[in-house]
């Protein structure tokens, strides 16, 4: 139960998302919240695109894209939030763009074929990210 005095932002992850779907969203916004959808969105980038446009329509605050689908995928993103914010006329939501999943190790990244050591990539998708119009990134304490 959330408190209906107080206006809060709700992070919901992947795993809610999937097993209760957009009515949750529709719900906490009708409280007053602002939502935070943790999807960690990743694909070409037109999918991406379209995936930004939808949650931007559900009423998405703010949004989570992986960094390592590249710029032209992180530049369509911001597009479509900008783009669909205008046709609504609200706010676009904030992009934030994950550099390094936390569960990597050095070797679970060696594996995946990461050439720089992770806290190095970190560093490179984040400038990306930043060049590409992103708002933000999400990195471990590690790489802050």
């Amino acid at each position: 139960h959330f408190p209906e005095d107080e206006k809060l932002y709700v992070k919901i992850g992947m795993e809610f998302f999937y097993a209760i779907g957009p009515e949750i969203v529709h719900y906490l916004k009708g409280l007053g919240h602002s939502i935070f959808l943790d999807l960690k969105l990743h694909d070409i980038p037109n999918t991406v695109a379209h995936g930004v446009a939808s949650l931007t329509r559900l009423g998405a605050s703010l949004i989570t894209l992986h960094g390592q689908g590249g710029p032209v995928m992180m530049k369509a993103a911001v597009e479509a939030a900008r783009e669909s914010g205008k046709e609504l006329g609200v706010e676009r939501p904030k992009l934030l763009a994950i550099t390094a999943l936390t569960s990597f190790d050095d070797e679970s990244w060696t594996a995946i074929g990461g050439q720089l050591p992770i806290s190095d990539q970190v560093i490179r998708l984040a400038k990306l990210a930043e060049e590409c119009g992103m708002d933000g990134v999400v990195c471990s304490a590690l790489e802050a």
